[in-house]
């Protein structure tokens, strides 16, 4: 039975052991999960950035709440306000807000790849870190990691956001080795391409941070904002929000959560040919896979 035609044996009553904080529910992935979740019985708390969208989630009946991963203090504001609200009790965490800088990597400042990790690595940590106390007053958890295909595999163009993920993946390999017998369990998801704003986002960030007209990729950079753009042919591979919430069910909700959820075809070919290959022949698909997507 897959997690989408589970049912639950709580009904709509929140209690602690359905309690659940998303982060980057404005769209996308996280908008669809916080309230396929909350349709399922559990208790959301969901969070965004801008107040138009926490008025949104606010008017889908969702407990929507200010959070930043670039902001410390809005981190521990967001903990302390679950906190109070669940009597100091929470059973899980879907890591989920983060965005892709593309440019090549030596056209990275050392600026720019700390922003990257601020969103994406370390805010998502010290969220963890937190969350995790109020996980064990609560005898059990679970957090789910919303990883990437480039979270197994690196492509070109991609440096900074290839590593952020490989950081989050190593940070939850440790994390649930050190977890392990405490009722607390770790599951990362790697969704391949996923219809959302992430390729919006990624396109704003490209061209705020990367000095394009002057690059040794300039060439590659205008083929690749005119892909950005739409104008190249469309990916056949991409898939609704919906297939994340589907592995996060199951990651939330079964007794023997996996510990990586493989999403879209091009994940599970990559993990496929990473076992597989050798490096070099490896790397020729990835090449290729960098250029063409």
């Amino acid at each position: 039975m897959d997690g989408m035609s589970q049912k639950t044996n709580h009904g709509t009553n929140h209690d602690a052991a359905r309690t659940l904080l998303i982060t980057g529910c404005s769209s996308g992935i996280g908008r669809v999960c916080a309230l396929g979740m909350q349709a399922r019985g559990w208790r959301v708390f969901a969070t965004a950035r801008r107040e138009e969208d926490l008025g949104a989630l606010r008017q889908e009946g969702l407990e929507a709440l200010y959070l930043d991963y670039a902001e410390p203090d809005s981190i521990a504001a967001c903990i302390e306000e679950v906190a109070q609200r669940t009597g100091g009790k929470l059973f899980a965490l879907f890591n989920n807000g983060a965005y892709g800088q593309l440019g090549a990597v030596e056209d990275l400042s050392r600026e720019v790849l700390r922003a990257q990790f601020e969103a994406n690595v370390f805010g998502w940590h010290d969220l963890t870190v937190r969350a995790l106390k109020l996980m064990r007053a609560n005898g059990a958890g679970r957090i789910v990691q919303n990883s990437s295909v480039l979270g197994l595999v690196a492509m070109k163009w991609r440096g900074a956001y290839n590593a952020s993920k490989f950081a989050i993946e190593g940070l939850s390999d440790t994390l649930r080795l050190e977890l392990r017998g405490s009722g607390i369990h770790v599951s990362i998801i790697e969704p391949g391409p996923i219809h959302s704003k992430f390729v919006d986002n990624a396109l704003k960030h490209f061209q705020a941070n990367i000095d394009i007209e002057h690059s040794l990729y300039r060439q590659m950079y205008e083929r690749r904002l005119a892909r950005l753009r739409g104008e190249g042919k469309p990916n056949p591979f991409k898939l609704g929000p919906e297939a994340v919430l589907k592995k996060l069910i199951h990651a939330l909700e079964s007794p023997r959560p996996k510990v990586r959820y493989h999403v879209t075809f091009p994940t599970h070919l990559m993990a496929t040919l990473r076992r597989v290959l050798p490096w070099r022949a490896l790397d020729a698909v990835l090449n290729k896979a960098s250029d063409d997507n």
